[in-house]
C-alpha cells in the first residue's frame, strides 16, 4: 500500500479547509472553550472542528491543522443542543474541573496527558458511567473520593482543551443518525485521519495524541475514535458548502 495520499485526496483536502476558512471569515473567527459560554450566539444544532496549538497542515496548505471534528443529538428525540457538548468538552467555567464520562473528547485527552507524565493517572478515570458506581467497583469509599482523586487531571484537562481554537458549522436538521451532521462529521473524520490510507497531513512529532492508549487515536492523528478507517464520500464537501451558502453569507 502506498504511503503517499494520492492526488484527489490531497485536493479534498485542500478544499474542506477552503471551506473551513470561510466559515472563519463568515463567524468572524475561531473561539477559544475558555472563553465561551452558553449566552453567545449558538445554533441549536451544528458540527464542530477543533484545531490544536502546535498542530499545522501540510500538503493540504499553510494553516493549523483540524485535530477533532464531533457532532450531537444523533439519536432520535434527543434535544442535545451545540452549547450542551460544547460545554461538556468545556467543562466547569467556575471551577476550571469537568466530567470526563460525560465527554469522550475529555476522557482521551486526560488518558494523554498523564501517559505523557504530566499527572498520576487516575484508577478511576474512566470507569464506570458516574463516580458512585466507580467507587464501589473499585472499592473506593464514594463518589466523593472518586470526584477527589479525578479533580487535578480533570482541571489539566479543561486547561488543554479550553485553548484549543474551534469552529463550527449550523446545520438545522433533525436528530438522527442519519442527519446532515452525521454525514458532515464521519465523512471529514475519514478524509482528515490518515490512519488508512495516509491523509495529507500528519500530526507533528510533539503531538499530544501520541501518548493516547487508543491506537486510533495513535494512528489516525485525530482526537476522534470512530470513522477513522472508514472510506469518505467527497460529496460531503458540496453538502458543506451549500450550507455555508445558507448560513454565512
Amino acid at each position: 500500500m502506498s504511503t503517499e495520499p494520492s492526488s484527489d485526496r490531497i485536493a479534498d483536502t485542500v478544499r474542506f479547509y477552503q471551506l473551513l476558512q470561510r466559515l472563519d471569515a463568515g463567524l468572524s473567527g475561531s473561539r477559544r472553550l475558555a472563553d465561551c459560554d452558553g449566552r453567545m450566539d449558538w445554533p441549536q444544532r451544528g458540527v464542530y472542528f477543533f484545531f490544536e496549538p502546535g498542530e499545522s497542515r501540510s500538503l493540504s496548505g499553510v494553516g493549523d491543522r483540524v485535530v477533532r471534528v464531533g457532532t450531537h443529538a444523533l439519536k432520535a428525540g434527543s434535544g442535545t443542543t451545540l452549547w450542551n457538548r460544547l460545554s461538556q468538552h468545556r467543562g466547569s467555567a467556575s471551577s476550571g474541573g469537568g466530567n470526563h464520562r460525560g465527554s469522550i473528547f475529555r476522557l482521551l485527552v486526560g488518558i494523554a496527558l498523564a501517559r505523557r507524565g504530566d499527572c498520576p493517572l487516575p484508577r478511576s478515570w474512566g470507569v464506570c458511567g458516574d463516580p458512585g458506581k466507580a467507587a464501589r467497583r473499585l472499592g473506593l469509599g464514594s463518589s466523593t473520593a472518586v470526584k477527589a482523586a479525578e479533580a487535578d487531571l480533570e482541571r489539566r484537562v479543561s486547561a488543554y482543551i479550553g485553548q484549543m481554537p474551534f469552529l463550527w458549522l449550523k446545520v438545522p436538521d433533525a436528530a438522527n443518525a442519519e442527519s446532515a451532521r452525521g454525514r458532515i462529521e464521519r465523512n471529514a473524520i475519514a478524509l482528515l485521519s490518515h490512519a488508512v490510507p495516509p491523509a495529507a497531513d500528519h500530526p507533528s512529532a510533539n503531538w499530544l495524541g501520541a501518548h493516547s492508549d487508543r491506537a486510533r487515536v495513535r494512528a489516525s492523528g485525530l482526537w476522534n475514535n470512530n470513522h477513522v478507517d472508514e472510506d469518505y464520500d467527497p460529496a460531503f464537501l458540496s453538502e458543506m458548502a451549500a450550507l455555508m451558502d445558507a448560513c454565512c453569507r
